[in-house]
């Protein structure tokens, strides 16, 4: 895939039956082969050339995958189920596959035995924590901004 720079395609988005609130834009087999087969690749994804974030495929079954849709992201994008979307994907090269906040990077920074637990994490166990940091971050801004 790295000698791809960027695939592009129009796909549908579907609700996730088994998760209240979710969507997902459908990931063809053809997609995902071109993609390199493999699931465990991280992914930037454009959607209608408006939205732009990192992700990664989930399988869905005989060979086609999916990416997740939350409602923040569909209303920033004025679509819902059964909308038709211009989908391009290309290789995430960053370390993490998302934004490293710079609270944590400080602390592995500092905190040697536990940047070596850090590192001995799975990527995904890794990203976890990250977007942790991240989600608490973020509640904790919009709280300091609701006081003053």
């Amino acid at each position: 895939m790295s000698s791809i720079p960027s695939i592009q395609f129009n796909t549908n988005i579907f609700k996730l039956e088994y998760l209240v609130g979710m969507h997902y834009l459908l990931i063809p087999k053809k997609i995902v082969e071109q993609l390199g087969g493999k699931l465990s690749n991280r992914l930037i994804c454009t959607i209608n050339e408006t939205l732009m974030f990192q992700c990664g495929l989930v399988a869905l079954g005989d060979g086609d995958a999916y990416i997740s849709l939350n409602a923040k992201r569909l209303k920033q994008l004025g679509l819902k189920a059964g909308s038709c979307a211009s989908v391009a994907l290309k290789k995430d090269n960053s370390k993490y596959g998302m934004p490293m906040p710079e609270e944590l990077n400080e602390l592995l920074n500092q905190d040697k035995e536990g940047e070596q637990r850090f590192n001995l994490l799975s990527p995904g166990k890794q990203r976890y924590i990250i977007q942790y940091v991240n989600t608490v971050k973020i509640r904790n801004y919009v709280l300091i901004e609701q006081l003053c």
